[in-house]
């Protein structure tokens, strides 16, 4: 039996266009031709259609498919196992996606309260990048010290940032003049801008004991969005986020070594 191109369209829900391209494409040409030159498919032409449409649904292009067809001995197995693999890691991405989409939506609902003229009045040139945000609340989910941070955050008043701000621009500007002067990371001045910086989380978000210290230095490092938060773009110098990282770590060790509880200085 022989079905014409609008009857294979309707059985196997085609388009008669995409039957058209898996003809030029060498991958289904009809078996026949009517008298008037109408292309006519056989039984056979709709098996091989419905493997078409079977290994397109799991995403093969066009040209693996043909390869595969090409050889009716081959094993297509391998091909149908790595195929899984590759939807398993697909299948994770997008449930990472969408917790970081659900937490985007929990960021948007707490943080800062300002309209944008005062967040631009407050912070300048300061930007929160809502990815490394998302990510920073997947991250950090489960830390009781990020929610603290989060909702003291949510709690601040404008004067309250305007404050913050204040001391934060203050602390950059002897950052910058400790790196430009040539400062050891490791050298006093530098670790007690790295103090500085610690208490100053610890007053306006949560303890920051010096292993969270630690961790945070190292966003800094690996993350140019997290060190964006302390010293905008047009402000850094090559080698500066590193140079910190060193210099919040020799301040966590100063404190280690000395037997000293930095909490008590607060």
């Amino acid at each position: 039996m022989s079905y014409s191109v609008g009857q294979v369209s309707a059985v196997a829900g085609v388009t008669v266009r995409t039957l058209h391209h898996y003809d030029k494409a060498g991958l289904l040409s009809p078996s026949d031709r009517s008298h008037a030159g109408y292309r006519l498919y056989s039984e056979a032409d709709l098996v091989r259609l419905q493997q078409i449409l079977f290994y397109r649904e799991l995403g093969f292009p066009l040209d693996e498919i043909a390869a595969i067809l090409k050889d009716p001995q081959a094993d297509p197995v391998e091909r149908l196992r790595a195929r899984q693999r590759q939807l398993s890691d697909e299948i994770a991405r997008l449930q990472r996606l969408a917790e970081v989409a659900e937490r985007a939506v929990e960021v948007q609902k707490t943080g800062v309260r300002l309209t944008p003229q005062e967040r631009f009045e407050v912070f300048g040139e300061v930007t929160f990048d809502l990815s490394y945000a998302t990510e920073a609340e997947l991250k950090w989910a489960n830390s009781a010290g990020h929610r603290e941070a989060m909702a003291r955050a949510a709690a601040h008043t404008k004067e309250d940032w305007r404050r913050l701000m204040g001391e934060a621009a203050a602390w950059r500007a002897e950052l910058l003049a400790a790196f430009d002067e040539g400062e050891p990371s490791d050298g006093e001045r530098a670790m007690d801008l790295a103090e500085e910086h610690r208490l100053h989380i610890a007053r306006w978000f949560t303890a920051c004991p010096p292993d969270m210290h630690r961790r945070i230095a190292d966003d800094f490092a690996a993350d140019p969005r997290a060190f964006a938060l302390v010293v905008p773009p047009s402000h850094q110098r090559p080698g500066l986020a590193a140079y910190t990282c060193r210099a919040v770590h020799a301040n966590a060790a100063r404190h280690a070594g000395d037997g000293t509880d930095p909490e008590e200085h607060r």
